[in-house]
């Protein structure tokens, strides 16, 4: 069953983005305050304030951890037109055992963007050090720490023109000599006229280059956030999208008759789930370690945990309303005027978080 714990994050404005370090012991918050802060785990399981600066001169927008095997590394992107990245210090301390103080430090700020920064993801570790920013100006930019012990020296690899505003981005974590590496970006851009929000783009070895190997034109309207599973052995990639409803799409390759891709990867584009519980903006969606569940978060204030069954389907298995939780015979059978009886309250500027405990069954599956 989840616990639920509330943490009065004291940011003065809203929070726009949490996000956990690999290990989920520490998480990181930012704000239209312009700050970032930074929490830490203790081993009775409660979050202690380690960090807290002003970032950016702009709302912030996302934060995001690199792989630890690269230190102690946020970055941040920002209505500034700017996305940075900063490094933790951990000083020396005289007394055994104890930890020397710590702090952050920027060590590069990014400037190409001509317009608000609107998303900013590091590339899986097998990839390197790579980092990719999306714009309002429809650009989507690579960059690269050539040497990973000097992170204020970052290389522009690639410059990706999208054609239309671009609101968030992800990599897909999982990739091989079948699979090559490949980002996906979403647009809010709301003129249903200019066709599909989602744009699926590969990088080839032989050309060097980033190229567009796909339009999900089955989504159409402005595109708030989007994130590929985990792949664990499928044959297709799975993308979570948040727009004015869930979506859930499998790009699975197309083989030619040899059974060998050629060039270009091509996809055949699948829906599997579209689902509009929220009754009302979806902004958030995240997948588990395994690939098998998503969360989901909207403007009716819930939080929607999607598991998907041996068929492949999915199907919505738990509510998280603030303090409470809710089963999906209770959300069914509540007021029919929201999906789920539950009206939308004001932004926050407190982070709720939510952990699953103990397993009793084989078919709970750890959150992550």
């Amino acid at each position: 069953m989840f616990e639920a714990r509330s943490i009065n994050a004291e940011h003065k404005d809203l929070i726009h983005d949490v996000a956990y370090d690999f290990y989920g012991q520490r998480m990181a918050t930012c704000s239209s305050d312009q700050c970032v802060k930074v929490w830490d785990q203790d081993d009775l399981g409660n979050w202690q304030l380690t960090a807290n600066w002003k970032a950016h001169s702009g709302s912030v927008w996302k934060v995001t951890w690199a792989h630890p095997e690269f230190g102690q590394v946020l970055a941040t992107c920002s209505f500034d037109r700017t996305a940075a990245v900063w490094e933790e210090i951990v000083g020396e301390t005289t007394v055994p055992g104890e930890k020397g103080m710590r702090h952050w430090v920027r060590r590069t700020n990014l400037v190409d963007s001509r317009t608000s920064v609107t998303d900013v993801k590091f590339a899986p570790k097998s990839l390197g050090l790579l980092l990719a920013t999306c714009s309002n100006d429809g650009v989507v930019r690579i960059y690269e720490a050539p040497d990973v012990m000097n992170l204020s020296q970052w290389t522009l690899q690639h410059e990706i023109s999208c054609k239309l505003p671009c609101s968030c981005l992800s990599w897909n974590p999982s990739f091989n000599r079948l699979h090559p590496p490949m980002l996906a970006v979403g647009s809010d851009d709301a003129n249903p006229a200019n066709g599909g929000k989602v744009f699926i783009y590969e990088f080839s070895e032989n050309t060097r280059r980033w190229t567009k190997t796909e339009t999900i034109h089955s989504i159409h309207d402005p595109v708030h956030d989007l994130a590929f599973s985990p792949n664990l052995g499928r044959s297709y990639h799975l993308l979570g999208v948040a727009t004015k409803d869930v979506r859930i799409i499998t790009l699975t390759p197309v083989m030619d008759t040899s059974g060998v891709q050629s060039g270009l990867t091509r996809f055949e584009v699948k829906p599997v789930g579209q689902f509009d519980d929220h009754g009302s903006a979806v902004w958030r969606v995240c997948w588990n370690i395994t690939g098998t569940i998503l969360a989901s978060s909207g403007d009716d204030g819930c939080v929607r945990i999607w598991k998907m069954n041996y068929l492949n389907s999915f199907k919505c298995v738990t509510v998280l309303q603030g303090d409470r939780i809710i089963n999906q015979q209770e959300a069914s059978s509540s007021d029919a005027t929201t999906p789920t009886g539950i009206q939308a309250g004001p932004a926050s500027m407190t982070a709720r978080y939510y952990k699953l405990g103990t397993i009793n069954s084989p078919n709970q599956v750890p959150w992550h």
